[in-house]
Protein backbone atom coordinates (compact mmCIF):
# COMPACT_ATOMS: atom_id res chain seq x y z
CA UNK A 1 0.00 0.00 0.00
CA UNK A 2 1.61 3.05 -1.05
CA UNK A 3 1.34 6.62 1.32
CA UNK A 4 -0.49 8.04 -1.57
CA UNK A 5 -3.51 5.72 -0.82
CA UNK A 6 -3.43 5.77 3.24
CA UNK A 7 -3.85 9.34 2.22
CA UNK A 8 -6.51 9.12 -0.19
CA UNK A 9 -8.42 6.22 2.42
CA UNK A 10 -7.76 8.54 5.61
CA UNK A 11 -9.20 11.71 3.40
CA UNK A 12 -12.14 9.85 2.18
CA UNK A 13 -13.32 8.75 5.83
CA UNK A 14 -12.39 4.97 5.08
CA UNK A 15 -9.53 4.97 7.85
CA UNK A 16 -11.75 2.41 9.19
CA UNK A 17 -10.56 -0.30 6.48
CA UNK A 18 -7.12 1.05 7.14
CA UNK A 19 -5.27 -2.35 9.21
CA UNK A 20 -3.15 -0.94 12.43
CA UNK A 21 0.12 -1.14 10.46
CA UNK A 22 -1.07 1.13 7.30
CA UNK A 23 -2.56 3.57 9.43
CA UNK A 24 0.34 4.15 12.03
CA UNK A 25 2.58 3.92 8.49
CA UNK A 26 0.72 6.86 7.54
CA UNK A 27 1.16 8.67 10.72
CA UNK A 28 4.89 8.23 10.87
CA UNK A 29 5.06 9.53 7.04
CA UNK A 30 3.17 12.77 8.42
CA UNK A 31 -0.55 12.39 6.87
CA UNK A 32 -2.44 14.36 9.67
CA UNK A 33 -5.54 12.68 7.93
CA UNK A 34 -4.41 9.44 9.92
CA UNK A 35 -3.72 11.47 12.51
CA UNK A 36 -7.32 12.11 13.20
CA UNK A 37 -8.15 8.77 12.49
CA UNK A 38 -5.20 7.17 15.32
CA UNK A 39 -7.31 9.63 17.34
CA UNK A 40 -10.58 8.07 16.08
CA UNK A 41 -9.14 4.27 16.67
CA UNK A 42 -7.59 4.63 20.14
CA UNK A 43 -8.54 8.23 21.90
CA UNK A 44 -11.29 5.99 23.65
CA UNK A 45 -8.61 3.48 24.79
CA UNK A 46 -6.05 6.17 25.75
CA UNK A 47 -9.00 8.18 27.36
CA UNK A 48 -9.99 5.20 29.58
CA UNK A 49 -6.68 4.49 30.92
CA UNK A 50 -5.73 8.02 32.12
CA UNK A 51 -9.03 8.35 33.38
CA UNK A 52 -8.51 5.03 35.68
CA UNK A 53 -5.11 6.33 36.56
CA UNK A 54 -6.15 9.98 37.56
CA UNK A 55 -9.45 9.94 38.54
CA UNK A 56 -10.46 13.25 36.72
CA UNK A 57 -12.19 13.40 33.46
CA UNK A 58 -10.68 16.61 32.75
CA UNK A 59 -7.05 16.08 33.23
CA UNK A 60 -8.21 12.32 30.91
CA UNK A 61 -8.98 14.94 28.38
CA UNK A 62 -5.79 16.82 29.12
CA UNK A 63 -3.52 13.45 28.79
CA UNK A 64 -5.60 12.38 25.63
CA UNK A 65 -4.46 15.33 23.69
CA UNK A 66 -1.22 15.38 24.99
CA UNK A 67 -0.64 11.57 23.97
CA UNK A 68 -1.51 11.68 20.65
CA UNK A 69 0.43 15.26 20.05
CA UNK A 70 3.40 13.54 21.54
CA UNK A 71 2.92 11.05 19.11
CA UNK A 72 2.83 13.40 16.39
CA UNK A 73 5.77 15.22 17.39
CA UNK A 74 7.66 12.07 17.79
CA UNK A 75 5.99 9.66 15.50
CA UNK A 76 9.97 9.39 13.77
CA UNK A 77 10.64 7.22 16.70
CA UNK A 78 8.37 4.54 16.18
CA UNK A 79 9.36 1.28 15.49
CA UNK A 80 6.71 -1.49 13.88
CA UNK A 81 9.80 -3.72 14.51
CA UNK A 82 9.52 -3.32 18.43
CA UNK A 83 5.87 -3.88 18.56
CA UNK A 84 2.09 -2.63 17.47
CA UNK A 85 1.69 0.79 17.18
CA UNK A 86 -1.00 0.85 20.08
CA UNK A 87 1.58 -0.45 22.56
CA UNK A 88 3.78 2.61 21.57
CA UNK A 89 0.38 4.83 21.98
CA UNK A 90 0.19 3.12 25.68
CA UNK A 91 3.91 3.32 26.85
CA UNK A 92 3.00 7.29 25.50
CA UNK A 93 0.19 7.22 27.51
CA UNK A 94 1.84 5.97 30.80
CA UNK A 95 4.51 8.34 30.55
CA UNK A 96 2.02 11.42 30.44
CA UNK A 97 -0.08 9.75 33.32
CA UNK A 98 3.58 9.79 35.27
CA UNK A 99 4.21 13.39 34.82
CA UNK A 100 0.67 14.57 35.11
CA UNK A 101 0.29 12.86 38.57
CA UNK A 102 4.14 14.52 38.94
CA UNK A 103 2.32 17.94 38.47
CA UNK A 104 -0.37 17.51 40.46
CA UNK A 105 2.10 16.98 43.61
CA UNK A 106 4.17 19.81 42.56
CA UNK A 107 0.82 21.84 42.55
CA UNK A 108 0.07 20.42 45.88
CA UNK A 109 3.59 21.63 47.03
CA UNK A 110 2.97 25.27 45.71
CA UNK A 111 -0.76 25.36 46.69
CA UNK A 112 0.85 25.03 50.39
CA UNK A 113 4.01 27.30 49.94
CA UNK A 114 1.54 30.18 49.03
CA UNK A 115 -0.57 29.56 51.72
CA UNK A 116 2.02 29.75 54.13
CA UNK A 117 3.21 32.80 52.49
CA UNK A 118 -0.40 33.84 53.25
CA UNK A 119 -0.23 33.10 56.67
CA UNK A 120 -3.82 32.49 56.95
CA UNK A 121 -3.88 31.15 60.37
CA UNK A 122 -6.75 33.20 62.46
CA UNK A 123 -4.88 33.43 65.85
CA UNK A 124 -2.70 35.58 64.10
CA UNK A 125 -4.38 37.94 61.83
CA UNK A 126 -5.00 40.62 64.60
CA UNK A 127 -1.25 41.17 64.44
CA UNK A 128 0.64 44.45 62.77
CA UNK A 129 2.88 42.30 60.56
CA UNK A 130 0.39 40.31 59.38
CA UNK A 131 -1.92 42.70 58.31
CA UNK A 132 1.25 44.30 56.69
CA UNK A 133 1.58 40.75 54.82
CA UNK A 134 -2.08 40.81 53.92
CA UNK A 135 -1.56 43.78 52.66
CA UNK A 136 1.69 43.20 50.55
CA UNK A 137 0.19 40.17 49.13
CA UNK A 138 -3.05 41.69 48.07
CA UNK A 139 -0.65 44.48 46.09
CA UNK A 140 1.44 41.68 44.49
CA UNK A 141 -2.25 39.31 43.24
CA UNK A 142 -2.95 42.92 41.73
CA UNK A 143 0.34 43.69 40.10
CA UNK A 144 -0.81 39.86 38.14
CA UNK A 145 -1.92 39.47 34.66
CA UNK A 146 -5.76 39.21 34.72
CA UNK A 147 -6.13 35.36 34.29
CA UNK A 148 -3.60 34.52 37.00
CA UNK A 149 -5.00 36.80 39.41
CA UNK A 150 -8.68 35.37 38.71
CA UNK A 151 -7.41 31.89 38.87
CA UNK A 152 -5.60 32.64 42.78
CA UNK A 153 -8.14 34.67 43.80
CA UNK A 154 -10.66 31.86 43.16
CA UNK A 155 -8.31 29.73 44.85
CA UNK A 156 -7.39 31.33 48.09
CA UNK A 157 -10.40 33.31 48.78
CA UNK A 158 -12.79 31.11 47.62
CA UNK A 159 -11.63 27.76 48.04
CA UNK A 160 -12.49 26.40 44.59
CA UNK A 161 -10.40 23.82 43.70
CA UNK A 162 -9.31 23.89 39.71
CA UNK A 163 -11.89 21.77 38.65
CA UNK A 164 -14.02 24.38 39.96
CA UNK A 165 -12.31 27.06 38.74
CA UNK A 166 -12.45 25.58 35.15
CA UNK A 167 -16.21 25.14 35.47
CA UNK A 168 -17.11 28.64 36.75
CA UNK A 169 -14.74 30.78 34.41
CA UNK A 170 -15.42 28.08 31.02
CA UNK A 171 -11.42 27.67 30.85
CA UNK A 172 -10.29 24.06 29.92
CA UNK A 173 -8.34 22.21 33.12
CA UNK A 174 -5.26 22.68 31.50
CA UNK A 175 -5.48 26.27 31.49
CA UNK A 176 -6.42 26.96 34.90
CA UNK A 177 -3.57 25.08 36.19
CA UNK A 178 -0.93 27.24 33.78
CA UNK A 179 -2.16 30.39 34.43
CA UNK A 180 -1.89 28.90 38.61
CA UNK A 181 1.39 27.72 38.09
CA UNK A 182 2.35 30.85 36.48
CA UNK A 183 0.83 33.00 39.06
CA UNK A 184 2.20 31.01 42.41
CA UNK A 185 5.91 31.10 40.41
CA UNK A 186 5.63 35.53 39.76
CA UNK A 187 3.56 35.55 43.50
CA UNK A 188 6.43 33.70 45.27
CA UNK A 189 9.12 35.40 43.65
CA UNK A 190 8.10 39.24 44.05
CA UNK A 191 7.28 38.02 48.17
CA UNK A 192 10.93 36.74 48.26
CA UNK A 193 12.24 40.38 46.34
CA UNK A 194 10.57 42.24 48.85
CA UNK A 195 11.68 40.14 51.87
CA UNK A 196 14.83 40.55 50.67
CA UNK A 197 14.80 44.60 50.65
Amino acid sequence: MTVDSITEQCVDGRWEALSDTDLAQGLVDGDEECLTAAYHRWGTLVHTLAGRSLGDTREAEDVTQQVFLAAWQGRRGYRPERGAFVGWLVGITRRKIADALSARTRRTDLVAAAGALLDLVDDTRARPETVLDRVLLRGQLASLPAPQRRVLHLAFYEDLTQPQIAQRTGWPLGTVKSHSRRGLHQLRRCLRAQAGD
